[in-house]
C-alpha cells in the first residue's frame, strides 16, 4: 500500500513490481520502491484487484510489513513426495478439518504449541517434532501475565541474570522440569530469545494427547523418518517454522537484509539510504505494538524536522554495537538479528528522540535530516 502523505489513508492500494522503464518516474531495476538518482524515492502502486498502476516521487518511505508474513519452509528431503496435505501455520485457521487424521506439527514456537494442542482434540494422532529445546512459560504465573515479570519498570531495572533466575524459578515451581513432559532440554538460557508461551501444551503432553518426536530426517508419500531412526505414518504436515525476513518491493542491496545482518540505526533508520525507515522490524520480549508506536513517533520527528539523525559513521557504530551484543546474547537464528528488550529499547528510542532534537538546534555539518514534502507508506501484502 502507498499514500501520498501521512494524512491520507493507504486503503485500496498495493505496491507492485514496476513495468520496464518508460516514464521517468518508473523505479529502476524492476522494483516497486527504489531510490531516485536525484534524491527521494520512486514508488509504483496499483489499485487492488488488478487495477491501473501509477508512479510517484516521494521524499521518504516507511516499510511496515514486519516479519510475520512470508512463510519459511525448511528443506526436508522428500517433501515433494508427500501425498497428504502440507501447509504452513500461516494458513492454519481451525482444527476441525484435521479430525480423525494423523497430523505432524513441526516446530515448538507459539504457533506450533497452539496448533498442536488444538489439533490434538480432534486428530487420530498428533506428533510434535522438536529439533531443539526451548523454554516454555505459561501465559500467567500466580495470577499475573508472565511478561509483566520482565516488562514492568522494576523488571527493567533488574539485572538480566536476576531476571533469568527469577523467571526460571517461577516456571520450575509452576510446571516442573521440561523433561518430565518428554521435552528436550533448552540449548540456551532463559530470556536469550523470547520464550514460547503456552498454557495447554504441558497438559496435553501429560495426558498423552501429543507425542513428542525429534527433528525430521526425511519424508515419504505417507510416512516420516525422524532423526532417531523411528518412523510414523502421517496424513497432514503443518510447518510451524517461522517466517523469512523479506522485502520483495525493495532491491536486496537497498533493504540490506540477509536475515542475520540488518543494518538499521536503532532498528529503524537506514544509514546508507536517506528517507528509508522500517517500522516494527523487531522481535521483542514483550508486545510489539507499543514499540512500533514509539518508532513511528521518532520517524515523525525526523520527517517533520523536529529532529535529525547523527552522521553516518555514528549510526554505523551503533549498529556494530548492537550486532555484537545480539550475537553474544541471543541464540543463533534469523530472529537474533532483530531481537530487542522491551523496556530498554523504548528507553533507547526516547534518548535518541531527545538527542535528535538537540542536533536540530545545533546541527553538525554531517548530521542528516529527512525532508517531509511527501511520504510513502509501504507494506507488503
Amino acid at each position: 500500500m502507498c499514500s501520498g502523505d501521512l494524512r491520507r489513508r493507504a486503503d485500496g492500494l498495493d505496491v507492485v513490481k514496476a513495468e520496464p522503464p518508460g516514464e521517468h518516474r518508473q523505479p529502476p531495476q524492476g522494483r516497486a520502491v527504489a531510490p531516485a538518482r536525484t534524491g527521494g524515492w520512486d514508488i509504483t502502486v496499483r489499485q487492488r484487484g488488478g487495477g491501473a498502476k501509477t508512479s510517484g516521487r516521494y521524499a521518504a518511505v516507511l516499510v511496515a510489513n514486519g516479519h510475520h508474513w512470508d512463510p519459511r519452509y525448511p528443506n526436508v528431503p522428500g517433501a515433494a513426495t508427500v501425498r497428504g496435505q502440507v501447509m504452513h501455520s500461516h494458513h492454519y485457521r481451525a482444527p476441525e478439518p484435521f479430525a480423525g487424521r494423523r497430523v505432524l506439527v513441526l516446530g515448538i514456537g507459539n504457533s506450533g504449541c497452539d496448533i498442536a494442542t488444538e489439533v490434538a482434540q480432534v486428530a487420530e494422532r498428533t506428533l510434535l517434532s522438536i529439533r531443539r529445546g526451548v523454554h516454555i512459560v505459561p501465559n500467567y504465573l500466580f495470577g499475573r501475565p508472565t511478561d509483566h515479570l520482565t516488562l514492568t519498570r522494576f523488571g527493567a531495572m533488574t539485572p538480566l541474570w536476576l531476571q533469568r533466575s527469577a523467571v526460571s524459578l517461577l516456571v520450575r515451581i509452576a510446571l516442573g522440569r521440561m523433561s518430565r513432559y518428554g521435552l528436550p532440554k533448552p540449548d540456551h538460557r532463559m530470556l536469550d530469545v523470547p520464550p514460547t508461551v503456552s498454557d495447554s501444551l504441558h497438559s496435553r503432553l501429560a495426558h498423552g494427547d501429543i507425542a513428542v518426536k525429534p527433528g525430521v530426517a526425511g519424508v515419504g508419500p505417507d510416512r516420516v523418518l525422524f532423526t532417531d531412526g523411528s518412523t510414523e505414518g502421517v496424513d497432514v504436515v503443518i510447518y510451524c517454522t517461522g517466517y523469512k525476513i523479506s522485502f520483495p518491493f525493495l532491491d536486496a542491496a537497498v533493504a540490506g537484509a540477509d536475515e542475520t545482518e540488518i543494518p538499521l540505526y536503532h532498528r529503524v533508520a537506514s544509514p546508507k539510504y536517506p528517507g528509508l525507515y522500517f517500522i516494527g522490524l523487531v522481535q521483542p520480549i514483550g508486545a510489539i505494538m507499543p514499540i512500533a508506536e514509539a518508532q513511528s513517533r521518532w520517524v515523525a520527528d525526523l520527517l517533520e524536522g523536529r529532529a535529525i539523525l547523527p552522521p553516518q559513521p555514528d549510526m554505523n557504530r551503533e549498529i556494530a554495537r548492537y550486532r555484537a551484543a545480539a550475537a553474544k546474547r541471543h541464540a543463533r537464528s534469523p530472529r537474533h538479528a532483530i531481537g530487542v528488550d522491551f523496556q530498554s529499547y523504548l528507553r533507547q528510542i526516547r534518548i535518541e528522540r531527545r538527542a535528535g532534537a538537540k542536533r536540530r538546534v545545533r546541527p553538525s555539518k554531517t548530521g542528516r535530516s529527512s525532508p517531509a514534502d511527501a511520504v510513502g507508506l509501504v507494506t507488503a501484502r
